[in-house]
């Protein structure tokens, strides 16, 4: 396990061990607070691993749990670090939240001394939300969850996401500014605008090869077949996240399609 890191003026960050191709390094868990010692607010408890949770209650006071999506990486220890804490745990879903409320996007929370802004970012998931730290430093920070990773791409769990949801998710970030980008997988992003634009390109790079591989084939979109196009367009990822691409490129064709 790893020790509390601390990576801006209100968060520190402890890397769970659950490493893996779909979560890099692991989960990121954060604690936000404003000095030592303070009432703290957890963002995304990470897997059901005593010595990881345990080190997050104790790094405490804990006044709050927060979950940016539904995903078993994130939520899987909210339950026993409620029960370790006693704080409320508030999640985009309500099957999530232990002892609170469902979160809302656009609210505005003031938990341990901070302000946590609520934005709503669907498309990896349909319950997707960032958490923005509008005072943390100069430029302030984004908790992107899988949103925008430190790096790689991030899967559009269609059809729980689509990749509409996703481009307009993208887009709002990016409209924030040079904030500091704090995911949940992956290094920190010192600027979070930049990271969404090579986002955005990277996506419109794949529709582009999806386009191309349609014409190439002389079919439309709504008549394509999976197998037909993986190999055409993600040939070049790696065995052990060809699933996940499959799942990116389903939600493409969706999306070319006007679904």
């Amino acid at each position: 396990m790893t020790e509390l890191r601390r990576i801006t003026e209100l968060a520190s960050v402890q890397l769970a061990p659950n490493p893996g191709p779909m979560t890099l390094d692991g989960t990121n868990s954060y604690l936000l607070r404003r000095k030592t010692g303070g009432p703290a607010v957890v963002v995304d408890p990470g897997p059901k691993d005593a010595a990881h949770l345990q080190a997050l209650a104790a790094a405490g006071p804990v006044e709050l749990i927060v979950i940016t999506h539904h995903h078993r990486d994130h939520t899987e220890g909210a339950a026993t670090l409620h029960a370790l804490t006693g704080a409320p745990v508030r999640a985009p879903s309500a099957a999530d939240c232990h002892g609170g409320e469902v979160l809302t996007g656009g609210e505005r929370i003031i938990a341990a001394g901070l302000a946590i802004e609520v934005l709503a970012t669907p498309g990896h998931t349909a319950d997707s939300v960032c958490f923005v730290l509008p005072d943390d430093g100069a430029h302030g920070s984004v908790l992107t969850g899988d949103t925008v990773l430190g790096r790689g791409s991030t899967v559009i769990g269609i059809p729980d996401g689509t990749l509409a949801q996703y481009l307009h998710s993208l887009r709002l970030l990016a409209s924030l500014g040079p904030m500091r980008g704090l995911p949940a997988h992956g290094p920190d992003l010192p600027d979070l605008a930049a990271a969404c634009a090579q986002y955005l390109a990277h996506r419109k790079e794949r529709l582009d090869q999806v386009r191309g591989a349609l014409a190439e084939l002389g079919i439309a979109a709504a008549d394509a077949d999976l197998d037909q196009l993986q190999g055409a367009v993600y040939g070049d990822v790696d065995p052990s996240v060809q699933f996940a691409a499959r799942h990116s490129l389903a939600a493409q064709l969706a999306y070319l399609r006007g679904e």
